[in-house]
């Protein structure tokens, strides 16, 4: 099994990567393979809403000259997926936010290609902010139908300059469990194929609010 690690902060050893690093080390502790791809650092383009990736149905984003294709592509081979952002004004990191963009919905155009895959979000943050952040991360993770993983707090951990977060004991602690909520629930998904049947997907119901 493998987790792709999405570190979506401009700093490549920042405290978002600190706090993945937390919830791999967890996982690879239980034989999980684990990859930290940094994607905050990128030039990314956010998506134009031009519904070509459902017209088509070919796993693509039309948009070329980055990576998020490739990315989408590795994330339909993972078993779990780990979300990480630094918060800016409330907000997840503005390059994660448009590669989740085109990610997630070329995902959903697709057939739903990281439905009931695990996944989870961390963030890091400075003092507040990161409440909003992390709702962000969760809501993709909602859409896309993945199973999510918990820990024994809102997976949020504090620090300023990089490596600080390492020094906020209650936030370590958040992320170890986190890590070995994830190991277990990707273990669980894991051993119930071929012998439980998971739910099918649905057609999606779209309620025309305006006529």
């Amino acid at each position: 099994m493998k987790v792709l690690a999405f570190n979506g902060s401009p700093k490549a050893a920042g405290n978002t990567y600190h706090a993945l690093t937390m919830v791999t080390a967890e996982l690879e502790k239980e034989g999980i393979e684990t990859e930290i791809i940094h994607v905050g650092n990128q030039v990314v383009r956010s998506c134009v809403a031009c519904n070509q990736c459902r017209t088509h149905r070919n796993e693509q984003c039309v948009q070329t000259g980055d990576e998020v294709n490739e990315w989408i592509q590795r994330m339909k081979h993972a078993d779990g997926i780990l979300l990480g952002s630094p918060v800016h004004y409330a907000a997840m990191g503005a390059t994660m936010k448009a590669f989740l963009d085109r990610a997630f919905y070329v995902s959903g155009a697709n057939g739903g290609m990281l439905r009931h895959k695990v996944g989870a979000a961390v963030v890091a943050v400075r003092r507040s902010g990161g409440l909003p952040a992390f709702t962000q991360l969760n809501n993709f993770l909602c859409y896309a139908e993945m199973l999510m993983p918990t820990s024994n707090y809102w997976n949020v951990i504090h620090g300023t300059g990089p490596g600080e977060a390492t020094q906020d004991l209650e936030g370590v602690q958040i992320m170890r469990i986190l890590g070995k909520n994830m190991a277990y629930l990707m273990k669980l998904v894991e051993h119930g194929k071929g012998k439980i049947i998971p739910p099918g997907p649905e057609t999606k119901a779209y309620m025309p609010f305006i006529h």
